[in-house]
């Protein structure tokens, strides 16, 4: 597992935790590798709740509805955390489900010895119990926001809303996004042909320039 380490310790779950530490850690949440190919579901809705971390690849959270119309809940990349929501909430099964975007690796984690107190008397199980506060806390703001950009009216006002977002997060005015098209209009919940054609017009007003997954913001007068 310590080839991954690197990769581990960018999840926020591990914040402050010393490295001598983490192999210990990792032990006492009965952390498990797991591969999955492109495409392939981790998990479906209705599967038993669980916590993933991307140790490479990336997964997106996604619903469906009876016909099979998908909406892109969340992007995770490598580093990231999935499932903890539901998990700490002991919610029986997911009412999500978890796809890979690419060749990934996924550990798996024991969440119920993440929100409790450890037999071992670990020291530094203190200091994940209040990162998955953190986390969660962290999400609810992450939820609020995609709420903002999914209350707008119209397709334009949704992509405005959302690739600032991107930007300001960023820092940059240029950036890449980790959708494709159909990914992007499943997250921002329109249409695919006309979220192409109101991309189309901003670039012609000089709004933005783009390129698949990069975008380019343009400051105005």
């Amino acid at each position: 597992m310590e080839q991954y380490f690197e990769i581990i310790k960018q999840c926020p779950l591990f914040a402050d935790i010393d490295d001598r530490d983490l192999d210990s850690l990792l032990g006492c949440l009965s952390a498990t590798r797991h591969e999955f190919q492109k495409g392939s579901f981790l998990f479906r809705a209705g599967d038993k709740a669980v916590v993933g971390i991307v140790l490479a690849g990336g997964v997106h959270i996604i619903q469906e509805d009876f016909w099979g119309n998908r909406a892109i809940l969340a992007h995770v990349e490598p580093g990231g955390l999935f499932g903890e929501s539901f998990s700490c909430a002991e919610t029986d099964r997911l009412p999500v489900s978890v796809v890979a975007t690419d060749k990934s690796e996924i550990l798996m984690i024991d969440y119920r010895k993440i929100i409790t107190t450890c037999p071992n008397s670990c020291a530094f199980h203190t200091n994940l119990i209040k990162n998955m506060m953190r986390i969660l806390a962290q999400k609810n703001v992450m939820l609020t926001r995609k709420m903002e950009v999914l209350s707008m009216r119209t397709t334009r006002e949704k992509l405005i809303a959302y690739l600032s977002a991107q930007a300001i997060m960023q820092k940059e005015s240029a950036f890449d996004v980790p959708f494709s098209r159909q990914e992007l209009a499943d997250y921002l919940c329109v249409d695919r042909s006309a979220l192409s054609r109101e991309l189309g017009r901003m670039q012609e007003e000089g709004i933005l320039r783009f390129d698949k997954r990069h975008f380019d913001l343009i400051q105005q007068g």
